[in-house]
């Protein structure tokens, strides 16, 4: 099993809070994490369609069955969102830490009900697939270079045995998008969905424009931001707000659109491999992204809510990633470039030239090696944990 990251903070929380979810996208490792953390606990699958009837039609018996004296991991508990009520009840009761595990692939469907019921009773964290900082602990990663991971992407399923990626991924979204995407909305034409995804997928990194998807897929814009809310949910996607600073210019006010796993753009995208990936119009915005989840990743690892923005003016001036720590602000370019040259600081320099920045500065590149240069801190993608 590749060691997570998130461990700890479960291991922490399940001391203090009674109920515990930990939410992802599916096949992000949620199932193989809460059962090595809790293994004492009683594991059902609310995806086997035996345990959903007999949860839906006679909950009472179903947790006098399963639930053992340290508690029970349910898993996918979005299938029955019913048994949260039931949860409450138990919590209310016994107030027992670390009694109910449950995982869930839909952040609406499960947040909106938790808010409903176990709210101030449940520690809820978020699992995205692996980091580069798990896939380094884990000697994952030692002979490859960026581009193979990027093409690869992040999903533990990948890294447990050897597979061919390319038909993971293309059986892993149409999985997806018949199964997820239906329990979240009737989409009828699940075609016009696919290539609405991989519009997406020809996006990455790029300001969110509804108006352009809208008129190439040929579907309203209200559509357009509910099929984008379906991605969001399930975790395929998120969008990068822009940071806001009085420097006495218009500043873009739309988000950038990234995926939080590359290995599944690139097959929306169809590209197979990693010379053709590198040769790829995209592929600097396929790295962006890479590294952008990644910060999440840590982020989320942590238990904490991520403050991960973009900064560009109407001039076309741009920071790739801004940090925020309080007052405390990391300005982070990200370049695919593997050798370094005086212009890929522009947007760096020209940010401390207007905010007087101090020396929280970083150039994160596909090179290997790490080092000071002027005002800036090279950071290879590798060493990104180490820095940042």
């Amino acid at each position: 099993m590749i060691k997570r990251n998130l461990e700890k903070e479960l291991i922490k929380d399940s001391k203090e809070f009674p109920v515990l979810a930990v939410i992802g996208p599916r096949q992000s490792g949620k199932t193989t994490l809460t059962r090595a953390v809790f293994a004492n606990h009683k594991y059902v699958s609310l995806e086997n369609p035996i345990n959903r009837e007999f949860a839906r039609s006679a909950p009472v018996d179903f947790f006098k069955r399963y639930k053992n004296e340290y508690g029970i991991i349910l898993d996918e508990i979005q299938n029955v969102p019913e048994l949260l009520s039931f949860i409450q009840g138990f919590v209310d009761e016994n107030k027992k830490p670390g009694e109910f595990i449950l995982t869930g692939s839909q952040n609406f469907l499960i947040n909106e009900a938790i808010s409903q019921t176990l709210a101030g009773r449940i520690s809820i964290h978020t699992l995205l697939p692996l980091s580069i900082e798990e896939l380094k602990q884990s000697k994952l990663i030692q002979e490859k270079d960026a581009a193979q991971i990027i093409l690869q992407g992040q999903y533990p399923g990948l890294y447990d045995v050897k597979r061919n990626f390319s038909r993971w991924y293309i059986n892993y979204i149409q999985t997806y998008v018949e199964r997820d995407v239906r329990l979240i909305k009737n989409i009828v034409d699940l075609s016009m969905f696919q290539k609405f995804m991989r519009l997406c997928a020809g996006r990455i990194g790029q300001i969110l424009n509804v108006v352009s998807l809208s008129n190439d897929l040929g579907v309203s814009t209200q559509t357009v931001k509910e099929w984008l809310s379906i991605l969001e949910q399930s975790y395929i996607v998120f969008l990068l707000q822009p940071h806001f600073n009085n420097f006495g210019k218009r500043l873009i006010k739309s988000p950038k659109l990234y995926f939080y796993d590359t290995g599944l753009a690139c097959s929306l995208l169809g590209i197979n491999t990693d010379q053709d990936l590198q040769n790829h119009y995209i592929y600097g915005n396929l790295f962006e992204s890479f590294i952008i989840s990644d910060l999440f990743k840590k982020y989320y690892n942590k238990g904490l809510r991520p403050a991960i923005y973009f900064w560009r003016d109407s001039a076309g001036h741009e920071v790739d990633c801004i940090l925020e720590n309080g007052l405390k602000l990391s300005r982070i370019e990200i370049k695919s470039t593997s050798t370094i040259n005086s212009s890929v600081f522009s947007g760096l320099d020209y940010w401390n030239s207007i905010a007087k920045g101090d020396d929280n500065s970083y150039l994160v590149y596909s090179g290997d090696d790490s080092y000071k240069r002027g005002k800036a801190n090279v950071v290879s993608w590798r060493d990104l944990s180490l820095y940042l």
